[in-house]
């Protein structure tokens, strides 16, 4: 096996990826204060052809050299949006039909393992403070919890790992 050069793996354009066909997801970002996880989320969403990332509370937003450091141009493909109040970009999404889903460890969660998309919606997911998760005011505006199943001696997973995670499980279902 030979690994592909970076000329070999037919990357789309910034203005072909703004043209593709996104996965119906939004991915909302809550109060998210490292501008590393914020520059990875960027880049898996562009990955995974998310429609749009929001940055919500204290969330940095681009044109940030640190964000860029691991978006690495990402921030310019994806969408995004910044708002002072994730409730506000909850609601919005809400008022539009998408199922909106905090990933978040709670009562009545679903595990990520046994989650089950509807192909004819549209999905946003919340990701919460790097410390402090997703707050409960949001989650009780949500339509459900997704909780990713862990098995070790740590029950939290980096914001930036648990988006990945999450980013690909709704793409495959959706995608």
């Amino acid at each position: 096996m030979k690994v592909k050069k970076i000329t070999e793996l037919d990357r789309i354009s910034i203005n072909e990826f703004k043209a593709a066909r996104k996965t119906p997801l939004i991915v909302i970002l809550d109060n998210v204060r490292s501008l590393n996880n914020v520059g990875s989320v960027f880049r898996t969403s562009d990955a995974f052809l998310v429609e749009a990332v929001y940055l919500c509370g204290i969330t940095a937003c681009p044109p940030n050299a640190e964000i860029h450091k691991t978006a690495l141009g990402a921030e310019n493909s994806v969408d995004w949006a910044y708002y002072g109040e994730t409730k506000d970009a909850v609601g919005e999404l809400k008022d539009k039909g998408f199922v909106v889903c905090a990933i978040e460890q709670a009562e009545r969660s679903i595990a990520s393992n046994d989650l089950m998309l509807d192909k004819t919606k549209k999905y946003a997911v919340v990701l919460g403070n790097e410390v402090k998760g997703v707050r409960q005011d949001i989650v009780d505006l949500c339509d459900c919890c997704v909780e990713i199943p862990q098995y070790g001696t740590k029950h939290s997973l980096n914001v930036s790992v648990a988006a990945g995670i999450v980013i690909w499980e709704f793409f495959k279902q959706l995608g």
